[in-house]
């Protein structure tokens, strides 16, 4: 792990002593170089790229072969209904999993320690790995896309709608991973962080829409169940995927997205820069 912070030269200066333009150039190369290297950490670990790749069609298909039969939904296939909300508990679960487990191994490990004693910006650190997410999200949601189309859910909406559905659910993920990088930048090791990180997200993604119809729910669940922001995004997904408008809900999923990385990327950056291990 060291080799890999080794290669970031040091040879300019101070960041505060650094042109305006400069100081633009060497904080987006340092991000994708720190992408790069955690992208390295995950392909020498094809085991836990495997299960982190086909967990989420274990889930779907227990779903849609289990408790699909006894689950009914007005106006549509359980299939149909089941793969967005598959599709946002993917991006979750992944997200904060891994960025929560892969910061609190760099603390442990001091890897972020040497990362700190560069001239580099704290936000490039911890962007780099979202950027990271970012394309763990992409191959994840392709190996959904084809286990879905492979049981028989289709994309009824415009290529349009799809993607955008697709930006949505990435740009999701990325807004949780700057929650799961403050889980990672808080605990002081790796179990912490795993526990920490799943702790509440069964609960915060089970009460809501991703699986089951809200109007069955008991009234003082349903409330919380459709003001929660994983519902938002499953019912934009929902309606474009379907080829339907999504109205509200695209633009209070936004909101959420926005409102998560205003709050949790600042907070990571400045626990970073004074996190001591």
């Amino acid at each position: 792990m060291s080799a890999n912070t080794d290669s970031i030269t040091t040879d300019r200066a101070p960041a505060s002593k650094i042109e305006t333009g400069t100081g633009l150039r060497w904080w987006f190369a340092d991000t994708i170089l720190l992408g790069q290297r955690n992208l390295r950490g995950i392909l020498r670990s094809p085991d836990l790229v495997f299960y982190a790749l086909f967990q989420p069609v274990v889930f779907m298909l227990l779903f849609v072969y289990i408790f699909g039969g006894a689950i009914q939904v007005q106006g549509a296939s359980y299939r149909q209904f089941l793969l967005p909300g598959i599709f946002v508990q993917m991006v979750i679960f992944g997200s904060v999993a891994a960025t929560a487990i892969g910061v609190a191994e760099d603390m442990q490990r001091g890897v972020m320690d040497r990362l700190r004693s560069l001239p580099i910006a704290g936000s490039s650190v911890l962007l780099g790995r979202q950027v990271t997410e970012i394309f763990r999200n992409l191959v994840s949601i392709a190996v959904m896309a084809v286990a879905g189309l492979i049981i028989g859910f289709r994309f009824q909406g415009s290529v349009l709608q799809t993607l955008a559905g697709f930006g949505l659910l990435l740009s999701f993920g990325f807004a949780f991973s700057w929650l799961a990088a403050m889980i990672g930048l808080s605990v002081q090791s790796v179990q912490a962080a795993q526990s920490a990180g799943l702790f509440w997200l069964f609960p915060f993604v089970f009460l809501s829409s991703a699986f089951v119809p809200t109007e069955t729910m008991p009234t003082w669940l349903r409330i919380f169940a459709e003001n929660s922001p994983v519902t938002s995004v499953v019912n934009a997904l929902r309606a474009w995927f379907g080829g339907q408008p999504a109205g509200d809900s695209a633009w209070v999923s936004l909101a959420w997205i926005v409102g998560l990385i205003a709050v949790f990327m600042p907070l990571s950056i400045a626990r970073f820069n004074r996190r001591q291990v």
